[in-house]
């Protein structure tokens, strides 16, 4: 599969690495050809890996990753041109936070509406899922926890959609719970505020959420 990375942060380089080494072909896009940091990390990829402009990167994509700060996503989403991304299954790995000096995040959406609904609206003939944003980037692929894996949570209004990312999901080392619509972004959303939470707290970014059954 084609897959492209909009966003050149720890995020896309981390889903980037790891879809890589599932065997599909990733283009990394950013505003401008040449970016520095997605050279950089096209060039200690290589093999299956490349770089270009967020349209390139869309245009090239069968399935596209949005891995941007909140602030900048509709922003990048317009340079993506939403006509490159039209049919296509957008995995929504961002997450609509607002920082204040001295003051833990909070939710510039929500609880009303959430960033997931927002991306699926910007992109209205693609199939958005939301996912890996519940988790650090250290442990997006292959998470490796004493308790075994724990948990990825995703929605999405588009049950093939959602099948797609689950197996992506599956094949990164995740267990997954579909937790229904897009609207269940508004769920998954504050689960990225209570992981901060805790890190922030714990003075350790090595955690992660499991549902446990009986």
């Amino acid at each position: 599969m084609k897959i492209g990375i909009l966003g050149t942060g720890d995020v896309g380089q981390a889903l980037g690495s790891g879809l890589l080494s599932l065997g599909h072909e990733v283009k990394m896009g950013s505003r401008e050809a040449g970016n520095e940091k997605a050279r950089t990390w096209v060039a200690k990829m290589g093999g299956k890996a490349s770089q270009g402009t967020f349209a390139e990167a869309a245009a090239f994509a069968d399935l596209a990753v949005l891995a941007t700060l909140w602030s900048g996503t509709e922003n990048v989403l317009g340079l993506a041109d939403a006509r490159n991304l039209a049919g296509k299954v957008v995995i929504d790995a961002t997450n609509p936070l607002v920082f204040t000096p001295n003051a833990p995040p909070s939710l510039a959406l929500g609880h009303n509406d959430s960033g997931g609904e927002q991306v699926q609206r910007w992109l209205p003939q693609s199939r958005v899922v939301k996912c890996f944003n519940i988790v650090g980037h250290a442990h997006m692929v292959h998470p490796d926890f004493p308790g075994g894996p724990p948990d990825m949570f995703l929605c999405g209004n588009d049950t093939e959609a959602k099948k797609t990312v689950t197996e992506i999901c599956r094949a990164l080392g995740w267990p997954v719970i579909d937790i229904g619509g897009i609207e269940g972004a508004r769920l998954l959303e504050p689960i990225c505020i209570l992981w901060v939470l805790y890190g922030v707290q714990h003075g350790t970014w090595n955690h992660a959420f499991k549902l446990l059954r009986k």
